[in-house]
């Protein structure tokens, strides 16, 4: 090793690419440049030492002083051997840092005149201090960790290093064995002080380390991917032998069945080129695998969308109203709106945009039916979805094919399993979606009933656009104050208010005794039920606005007459006096109508689900101190309405001579019977005010009338809806004169001939005109 001499030297040149030789280490040096021959042999002629240098940039087309790094080692030659190839083996023992101080080019190699670099602030005192020896032995740690992780490192390495006792040679030769950058080693090389050299290539070990053990972890998973890769392809290889042998079919051969029935399917170019790349990928999976699965699963619902078959519409507007006809009796608003429909569809064609409908009104009235109907009307397939209840968005726009067990959905599902693009589609009971974590269902339904959207709807499932602009969507409702207002926005409500007795009365002789009897095995003329008995049912065993309950009732007589057939009877015959001991003591009782006039009861007609109704209003004063009661389970607007027709009395007073009635001595209680029974609405006001004029002023009401109407503070009389249902209740009592507001008098216009037959109308603005009909003297 080449003693450090404190003067500077001039030694020839022998730059190194990719190399930095440190103090105390012997490299091997392979010189092939001419110039770096001629230097190598020059100082064999001398004295054998030459300057190491590293190069900036190894591969430069022409070598100067400029591409090489100041600082390098000065090194004695230990040996030098010709190569058969003409070069020169070089071995170098690492002696000291320098710097270079001035280069000379001779005619055939380099030269230069180098100093010492200043270490004398890096002297080590030996035995070394604990805080260098806690460094020494954290960076042979780490060397071993080096050494364990880098394949390229023999064992050797480390023992030999964990020898050594000096702190800076440690450095060094950890240094020259190491992996490290050659930035990173000039770097070393260039710190003179051995104590920051220690410091940072412990540093630089523990990078390197994370590197290394990056990289075998990458390996390492890349190698049992293959590993795998290789033992499933040795299985399919042996699967598909195995399949060839039994006859049975391979992957390969239902790929190219899919891909022959995504031909066929009609679908467009663009979701074609989709399935056939789905179809590739799915020829290379494992047959048993869950992604494969998956795959099937997504291809199959492709290939079996019907993307161009549909039904051909029947637009005949007498087959149409036919069909209607004979599934339903009454209804002819809704009838009337789907022969529009049909009209405007068979001279628009294509042009007609989309409609949702919505049937909205109570159970039982035929919504679902209705929706069943226009389809055999038109002669497209029928599809019903139940929305009640539903939570899950994914149950409308499908799950995502990153799930095991996904599916499309029920949009999707519905028309893959009707094979035709244009079904009408009945979405049952949309009031009663619901929302939770999983999504909201009524969003996801905004695109597919949008006529603007939903032409490209897009399920997750299947991530490529489907056309449903050519489905006809219905949806029910019992009521439209739970129905999201951008979902409703786009449909068009049609009500289903619910039938009167005489509707029931027909629907039953014409549809549900027909059912029934053929159902319970039956002939037609085994059970005969009157008119009177079949009224008596309706009015006094059920109390609805559809006919399900008295669909029920008429199943028990049918039962009954089933018991009396089998036990010898011809024929059975059920008269209102009979009914008693079939279906047992009447349900509901009738509102008993005074006959006589009477002071303080005023009649009034109110409207339920069930259809209208009669309700009588009653009201006492006594002496007390000005308090007002009411009973019978009265709501808000029926207090408000009441409040309201007594401060007109009060406002009023001189004009029913009512001036010297002491209002803070009396009190006042208003009364509706039947209190189990909730009541409320804004059209009793003028029954109201009629009640309470007859008892505060001692004049009889005129019971034969009955009327409704809400009134202002100043005696006006508003209008109120449910006209049709509360005629036919008063006609149901027997009341024949009714008192309407006169702003409802177009709504009877309207009314078929039969409702109004044998009813007298008195139509009154203002409710003077109510106590002039009602009130005696």
């Amino acid at each position: 090793m080449p003693v450090q001499s404190e003067r500077n030297i001039v030694c020839p040149v022998i730059p190194v690419r990719g190399l930095v030789i440190f103090p105390g280490v012997v490299s091997p040096l392979f010189v092939s440049r001419p110039r770096s021959i001629r230097a190598a042999e020059e100082a064999g002629e001398r004295d054998r030492i030459i300057f190491v240098a590293a190069e900036k940039r190894p591969y430069a087309e022409t070598l100067t002083p400029g591409n090489l790094y100041s600082v390098g080692t000065v090194c004695k030659m230990l040996q030098n051997v010709r190569l058969p190839d003409g070069s020169l083996k070089v071995v170098a023992e690492g002696g000291y840092r320098a710097k270079s101080v001035r280069f000379a080019d001779h005619d055939s190699y380099m030269q230069a005149s180098v100093a010492p670099l200043d270490d004398s602030r890096g002297l080590i005192a030996n035995p070394p201090s604990a805080p260098v020896r806690a460094r020494m032995r954290a960076l042979l740690r780490e060397f071993e960790q080096n050494v364990r992780l880098d394949p390229k490192l023999p064992d050797e390495i480390y023992r030999s290093v964990s020898d050594i006792d000096d702190a800076s040679t440690l450095g060094d030769v950890i240094a020259s064995h190491s992996r490290l950058e050659i930035e990173d080693k000039q770097k070393l090389l260039e710190t003179a002080d051995a104590e920051e050299r220690l410091d940072l290539l412990l540093r630089m070990l523990v990078a390197e380390n994370k590197l290394l053990a990056l990289e075998r972890e990458i390996e390492e998973k890349v190698r049992s991917e293959m590993e795998k890769e290789q033992h499933n392809y040795y299985l399919r290889e042996k699967l598909k032998v195995i399949n060839e042998e039994l006859g049975e079919e391979s992957p390969a051969n239902e790929a190219e069945e899919m891909r022959a029935a995504a031909a066929g399917a009609g679908m467009p170019e663009a979701i074609l080129e989709r399935v056939n790349k789905e179809i590739n990928r799915f020829g290379k999976l494992a047959p048993f695998s869950p992604e494969a699965a998956v795959a099937r699963s997504y291809i199959e619902t492709l290939n079996e969308l019907p993307w161009n078959k549909s039904t051909d519409d029947c637009l005949d507007l007498g087959n149409a109203r036919r069909v209607l006809e004979e599934d339903h009796y009454g209804l002819e608003d809704v009838k009337k709106r789907i022969l529009e429909y049909l009209a405007v569809k068979s001279r628009a064609g294509g042009k007609m945009r989309a409609q949702v409908i919505c049937f909205a009104g109570p159970p039982g009235v035929g919504k679902t039916s209705l929706g069943r109907s226009i389809a055999r009307a038109m002669g497209r397939k029928f599809i019903n979805i139940s929305l009640g209840g539903m939570r899950d968005e994914a149950e409308i726009r499908g799950h995502r094919r990153t799930y095991v067990g996904a599916l499309p959905g029920r949009l999707i599902q519905k028309i893959r399993q009707c094979g035709v693009n244009n079904p009408l589609i009945l979405m049952d009971e949309i009031d009663k979606l619901g929302s939770d974590f999983r999504g909201d269902p009524s969003s996801a339904l905004l695109e597919a009933l949008d006529p603007e959207q939903n032409w490209h709807f897009v399920d997750n499932f299947l991530e490529v656009p489907f056309d449903l602009s050519k489905v006809m969507f219905i949806t029910t409702a019992n009521a439209t104050a739970t129905i999201p207002r951008p979902l409703l926005d786009r449909m068009e409500v049609i009500p289903l208010p619910g039938y009167v007795m005489e509707e029931k009365l027909n629907i039953a002789k014409r549809h549900l005794l027909p059912r029934i009897t053929a159902e319970h095995g039956l002939e037609e003329n085994d059970m005969k039920l009157s008119d009177a008995a079949l009224k008596e049912i309706i009015s006094s065993y059920t109390i609805e606005a559809g006919v399900r309950s008295l669909d029920r009732e008429l199943s028990k007589i049918a039962r009954r007459v089933a018991v009396e057939l089998s036990e010898g009877k011809e024929r059975v015959s059920l008269s209102k006096g009979r009914l008693k001991d079939v279906l047992g003591a009447p349900k509901l009782h009738r509102t008993k109508i005074p006959k006589d006039k009477t002071l303080g009861t005023a009649i009034g007609l109110a409207w339920t689900e069930a259809g209208g109704d009669v309700i009588l209003i009653e009201s006492a004063v006594m002496d007390g101190n000005g308090k007002v009661t009411y009973t019978g389970n009265l709501g808000e607007i029926m207090q408000e309405s009441a409040t309201t027709a007594l401060a007109y009395l009060r406002s009023h007073a001189s004009d029913y001579s009512l001036s010297d009635f002491k209002w803070n001595k009396k009190d006042i209680h208003i009364h509706v019977p039947a209190g189990a029974v909730p009541k409320d609405g804004p059209s009793a006001g003028i029954t109201l005010a009629l009640s309470l004029a007859s008892t505060l002023t001692g004049r009889r009401v005129v019971t034969s009338f009955a009327m409704t109407g809400e009134m202002t503070l100043h005696g006006n009389v508003l209008s109120i809806g449910g006209v049709r249902e509360k005629i036919l209740a008063a006609k149901r009592y027997g009341i024949k004169d009714i008192i309407l507001p006169i702003s409802n008098k177009a709504d009877t216009s309207e009314l078929s001939e039969w409702v109004l037959s044998g009813m007298h109308l008195h139509f009154v603005s203002d409710i003077s005109e109510v106590f002039a009909f009602a009130l005696g003297e």
